[in-house]
């Protein structure tokens, strides 16, 4: 088959694929015009994401407006004790951001692994996180149960990209859920912090010991959960916990 016969094909095929299967913007649920090939969201959408921009919280990572006492810190991370050394996040968990990690997460969209994991990669390059000190990428676990109910980890699945695009080491079975816990949606941050208490343990402590860990996970909201999991990994020796997760 020559080449044009090819190309000829291959359009019609995409033609025929768009009109029994059309793609649909997975924010605003609008249809994608054919011409975007690659995009899973809408241009409009796509310029709805909000970005954490400098200045960021030493803390928590998110986007600085006003600097209180002379650091560069949040007025919520002022109020909070957090056992992470620092948290990273290149988005804010709202709007299309928001409905893509619950599409991944819950509905079973996989695939949205990549994309994801590249605007965690692209932040990583763009602001200079130290991936270089990194030893060790974990992913943050999930509850046997709650992983049964799911059928993969979705931090898992964003390490293994950032793993391989940074050539790091990834260990998905050295931190582990221990404790089923309550859904943290409507709790306050000390609700949080009870909740998650005495949540993990570590399943051998020599892949972490004197180690620099970046935890992955897909949403910081207070920082509860994060903070008992670098909490644990310190407990059993880990030097220091950075986190990354794509939106906060």
């Amino acid at each position: 088959m020559t080449e044009r016969k090819k190309s000829i094909l291959h359009r019609f095929w995409r033609t025929f694929k768009h009109i029994i299967y059309p793609r649909v913007c997975l924010a605003c649920k609008q249809r994608i015009p054919e011409s975007l090939t690659d995009d899973i969201l809408c241009v409009e959408c796509r310029k709805k994401i909000r970005k954490n921009i400098p200045p960021f919280c030493s803390s928590c990572g998110r986007h600085l407006v006003i600097v209180h006492s002379g650091k560069k810190i949040c007025a919520e991370c002022l109020k909070k004790h957090l056992h992470f050394d620092r948290a990273f996040s290149p988005c804010r968990y709202d709007g299309p951001i928001k409905e893509l990690i619950h599409e991944f997460k819950y509905k079973n969209k996989e695939y949205l692994g990549e994309p994801l994991s590249r605007l965690m990669i692209d932040f990583i390059k763009h602001y200079a996180v130290p991936i270089r000190q990194i030893d060790c990428i974990i992913p943050m676990p999930l509850h046997p149960v709650k992983l049964r109910e799911r059928e993969f980890n979705q931090a898992g699945i964003l390490g293994d990209y950032i793993a391989r695009e940074f050539n790091k080491s990834i260990d998905h079975r050295v931190l582990l859920k221990q404790k089923w816990t309550k859904t943290q949606t409507e709790l306050s941050h000390a609700e949080r912090m009870h909740n998650v208490k005495n949540s993990f343990r570590v399943s051998h402590d020599g892949v972490i010991k004197g180690k620099t860990i970046l935890l992955i996970d897909d949403v910081l909201t207070t920082g509860a959960t994060a903070s008992e999991a670098a909490f644990t990994l310190k407990k059993y020796g880990a030097s220091a916990v950075f986190i990354l997760a794509i939106a906060s």
